[in-house]
């Protein structure tokens, strides 16, 4: 698979970050990308009031996403914002394919870290998703999900062999170093490829500043041997990568750690 990894900076008007996707699929389709994985908040970035730029996955913003991924004839997956039955917001990642089917994923594990509150205006979703892009199956999770070991388990265990993790990391110190050893460690546990796809560094130094996880970059493409195939700076770019999905299964055979993994009792 030759997969794009988009690492842009959204802002908060859903109209001009829907002029970034198309700009960048544009761009990653021109060089022979099937899949195109931007960051979360692609449709509004955090730090704003979520709730009025919300819309279901058949709403006119994650429409246009689909229109775009069927024009290039390339599967896009990108962070938006669904409205929930409780007045707050899902963290939802849309998974536009090519031939115009969507699917999507609710983030299970809400940041509530650092001083920050997710689960105050969002609500946590339940299911883990994946999804089929062409031949390959596409595990999805987001951002504070890539702290959780066994949800990437539970996802290779389902068959994924590519694990997508859009996000809009927070800065502080030492944060871009546990960003990348938690992309290189979630690999390793699930012996799959994991593409973890960050916001850029916002060009606007208050937004930058800002308590709320507006993304430091650094997107990072890992194999199941837990290499790093590439590793970005904080700065807006899309590169294009070519994932060869024969390492996962000499991965799955040589560490052999989801067939290894046993269930444990808790101690008494």
């Amino acid at each position: 698979m030759r997969l794009a990894m988009a690492q842009i900076s959204s802002g908060d008007d859903p109209s001009a970050n829907l002029h970034l996707v198309e700009s960048a699929v544009a761009d990653a389709a021109g060089r022979g990308a099937e899949l195109v994985v931007f960051p979360e908040a692609t449709m509004c970035r955090f730090g704003v009031p979520l709730g009025p730029h919300a819309q279901p996955v058949d709403g006119p913003w994650a429409s246009a996403v689909s229109d775009i991924a069927r024009a290039a004839g390339v599967a896009v997956v990108v962070g938006m914002f669904t409205p929930a039955d409780d007045g707050r917001v899902r963290n939802t990642v849309l998974v536009a394919g090519a031939d115009g089917k969507r699917s999507s994923y609710d983030k299970i594990h809400l940041y509530d870290a650092f001083g920050f509150a997710e689960s105050a205006t969002v609500e946590a979703g339940t299911a883990p998703v994946v999804a089929r892009i062409g031949d390959v199956a596409v595990g999805i999770a987001t951002c504070y999900d890539i702290r959780f070991p066994s949800l990437f388990t539970t996802l290779a265990d389902a068959g994924a062999q590519l694990i997508v993790v859009p996000a809009s990391w927070g800065a502080g110190e030492g944060k871009v170093h546990q960003w990348q050893v938690l992309a290189t460690a979630r690999a390793l546990d699930a012996t799959t490829y994991v593409a973890a796809v960050g916001q850029a560094s916002p060009p606007d130094p208050e937004v930058a500043a800002a308590a709320a996880p507006t993304g430091v970059g650094h997107s990072q493409l890992t194999d199941p041997f837990g290499t790093v195939v590439a590793a970005y700076d904080g700065t807006p770019q899309v590169g294009v990568h070519d994932i060869d999905l024969g390492t996962v299964r000499r991965a799955q055979e040589t560490l052999a750690v989801l067939a290894n993994q046993r269930d444990i009792t808790p101690p008494i």
